[in-house]
């Protein structure tokens, strides 16, 4: 979510290999010139988004000694699934990247789990010396957690059984705050929590030998919130409208699709196809929220 620089850098990699030695071609052996490659964006990227941080999103706050700040009680912990998720893809992405340069597949999970928590660490650390907010231990421990069950499951099982996923939608309730919730369409995908989901998408044939299951179909359970206008309190009064919101959890279940387990044989396309693994794909969906239960035709 917060690496988008290194996204760009990663468009780079591949078209500057793609010549020579396709980019969805992992190398053999450890390959200098691609270990090089993806150290080089790596590092760029990490100092790239300490400094924007620093300079851009922090520049107009005051600073502060370093201290610490609990926020474990704030927006229903829809913010610790925001880490969790981003420490989780991060570690994918770093990984992926050194397994593609050749290292030891081991190594590689090792290695690029601690720099997608360490990336995530660095801006907890800035927090920390700022007024406003301070450094979150229930944000280091979103990080570690989703950086731990990507790197275990790739040890263990050298894929992702359980998959990490992310969807949005518009709310009518950043309107009511712009300035917290989100004033364009792109601030308020990452900042209107109502509208955000994160699910965990697996396949009930993950664990058969036999191949000819269908172990792209995947179940998927979501965690959303609604009606969420304020971080530290669950109600909101709009003196204009004179109505009230109440704050509410919700709990999701769907069907989903493991794009890397898609029975496609052209490599290109399934490594492109295998990217949306990031996104929960719209399909019908039950709601559970407040002991009741709504279905939707199509969520997103």
């Amino acid at each position: 979510m917060k690496s988008y620089i290194f996204l760009v850098l990663l468009l780079v990699i591949t078209y500057s290999s793609y010549a020579q030695n396709s980019i969805f071609k992992n190398s053999d052996s450890l390959s200098t010139k691609r270990f090089k490659i993806v150290s080089t964006a790596i590092a760029a990227n990490w100092i790239a988004q300490t400094s924007l941080a620093s300079n851009v999103w922090y520049k107009n706050f005051d600073k502060s000694n370093f201290h610490l700040f609990d926020d474990s009680k704030e927006w229903l912990q829809m913010d610790k699934m925001g880490h969790f998720y981003s420490a989780n893809k991060l570690s994918k992405l770093y990984t992926d990247c050194y397994i593609w340069s050749g290292m030891p597949r081991k190594k590689s999970v090792i290695v690029g789990s601690l720099i997608g928590l360490g990336s995530e660490t660095t801006l907890e650390i800035l927090d920390g010396f700022n007024t406003k907010w301070g450094f979150s231990l229930s944000d280091m421990a979103a990080n570690t957690l989703g950086s731990f069950i990507y790197a275990s499951q790739k040890i263990i099982w050298n894929e992702e059984r359980f998959i990490l996923k992310f969807s949005s939608h518009p709310t009518p309730y950043a309107t009511l705050r712009p300035n917290v919730l989100g004033s364009t369409p792109l601030e308020r995908i990452l900042k209107d929590y109502n509208g955000q989901t994160y699910w965990i998408s697996f396949s009930p044939f993950a664990f058969s030998s036999n191949e000819k299951l269908p172990k792209w179909l995947c179940l998927s359970f979501g965690y959303s919130i609604d009606q969420k206008i304020i971080g530290d309190n669950d109600f909101y009064f709009n003196p204009i409208t004179n109505k009230t919101f109440n704050a509410k959890r919700e709990f999701l279940f769907s069907l989903d699709v493991d794009f890397s387990k898609l029975p496609i044989k052209n490599r290109w396309l399934k490594a492109v196809i295998s990217r949306f693994n990031y996104l929960k794909i719209p399909f019908p969906t039950l709601i559970f929220s407040n002991g009741k239960m709504i279905g939707k035709g199509v969520y997103f």
